[in-house]
């Protein structure tokens, strides 16, 4: 498997510096990508980036996860508008632990080309200011880091770009400086935006010892209407099942546009050329199946949360949209359940109230508000138009307590089969 080739028919390469293709085509090649430590959890968004080290790996070559500990502390100002919060160190330790568990559950951290997992603060943590600007600082002109784009653009709309953002580029050249030094590590990888801060330590690195590294990096993913890929309108997509269940993360692939799941099973799956172009003709042939958004969100799904979790997240999808009965309910825990009606209408009823029966009516129009009127539930009641618990009310004075708690904590009510709603007892 060649490594660019293979990332060009994807469709994720960006820029490559001139030589890095006769690099990696002599052997094993050692490479990096660094990973931002601003919170506990990997994103959607740092995908391309763990399949890129994927890639990498897969062509034999031998990978290294940066994570950024001190880097972490000041924040990479590349195309951002805003300077970000600084974290203190505690808190950049405890998001260190949850990204490094995340990225062994993608590389191979065995074998002849085993990844490598590092952290930036390991080196700085030590490394005086006063030795900083001698050793490194005296390297890299003030020119040469103005002309950077992504500062350009700061100065320019009028935001200003503090001392401590602009000394990023210096730290994350000397980041690629020590892992050449080191690790004989010859090429760093990453998103187009970081294109200078790479370029940045290739010529640290020639400055100093006289020595020859290189940069690759790949398209910024964005949907097809050119908003933000991996966001909704709760927030970031997140690895961290706490953060996302994977039932969410499942339908998030799932509800992909048909342009954008072309392009993201190339990018975020490892299905050969064959057997993608094979999806699209069955896609173009029947695009309402979807095959291709059910072959990208198993493929994903299965490969962050696992088999088990893939298949509890398609029977969800089964239960608010086909014949799964109730009872799955008691399979998911309490995160799974307001996972599962993320969006539905939610209300509080207390339990004492419960225990007491209330019918239907009452419940559904008095205690919440699933109706506005009892007269309207009523009436949708005998028509026949009514589920608690995926089974139909019969009459008005049908009758709730405790007992009918799922998990002993919900209720789901049903306007015809579409409409949810979700009582939780407490």
């Amino acid at each position: 498997m060649n490594f660019v080739e293979e990332l060009r028919w994807r469709g994720m390469l960006h820029d490559i510096m001139p030589g890095t293709e006769e690099l990696l085509n002599k052997g094993m090649t050692a490479g990096y990508i660094g990973f931002d430590p601003t919170a506990d959890s990997l994103h959607v968004g740092h995908l391309t980036q763990i399949m890129t080290l994927t890639h990498f790996q897969r062509a034999g070559h031998k990978p290294f996860a940066l994570v950024g500990g001190a880097t972490g502390m000041i924040g990479d100002p590349s195309f951002k508008s805003h300077e970000r919060n600084l974290l203190d160190e505690n808190t950049l330790q405890k998001n260190v632990a949850g990204i490094k568990a995340q990225l062994e559950n993608f590389l191979d951290f065995t074998g002849a080309n085993s990844a490598v997992m590092v952290n930036n603060y390991d080196w700085f943590k030590n490394f005086g200011f006063l030795e900083f600007i001698r050793d490194v600082g005296k390297h890299i002109t003030v020119n040469y880091m103005m002309s950077k784009d992504s500062v350009k653009k700061r100065l320019e709309d009028g935001s200003g770009l503090s001392f401590t953002e602009f000394s990023y580029q210096l730290l994350q050249g000397y980041d690629f400086y020590h892992l050449w030094k080191n690790e004989n590590c010859a090429l760093q990888m990453g998103g187009s935006d970081q294109w200078g801060n790479i370029v940045t330590g290739t010529e640290f690195i020639r400055r100093k010892d006289g020595g020859e590294a290189f940069a690759l990096t790949t398209q910024l993913i964005k949907k097809a209407d050119g908003t933000k890929f991996g966001k909704t309108e709760s927030g970031a997509v997140w690895l961290d099942p706490k953060r996302t269940t994977p039932y969410q993360f499942y339908q998030f692939w799932l509800n992909t546009t048909d342009v954008d799941a072309k392009s993201y099973i190339r990018i975020f799956t490892f299905l050969d050329k064959a057997a993608i172009e094979a999806l699209e003709t069955e896609q173009d042939a029947a695009p309402h199946q979807r095959a291709i958004q059910k072959a990208l969100a198993k493929d994903i799904t299965i490969r962050v949360h696992g088999e088990a979790a893939y298949q509890k997240a398609v029977k969800s999808s089964e239960f608010l949209f086909g014949n799964v009965g109730i009872e799955f309910l008691n399979e998911l825990n309490d995160t799974e359940v307001l996972g599962l009606f993320e969006g539905v209408p939610n209300f509080m009823i207390s339990r004492n109230d419960l225990e007491n029966r209330i019918n239907a009516v009452d419940l559904l129009a008095g205690y919440t508000a699933v109706f506005p009127s009892k007269g309207e539930a009523k009436k949708m009641i005998q028509g026949g138009g009514v589920a608690i618990n995926k089974t139909k009310v019969g009459t008005a004075e049908d009758f709730f307590n405790t007992d009918h708690l799922i998990n002993n904590k919900y209720l789901v009510a049903q306007k015809g089969k579409k409409n949810y709603f979700l009582i939780i007892a407490e």
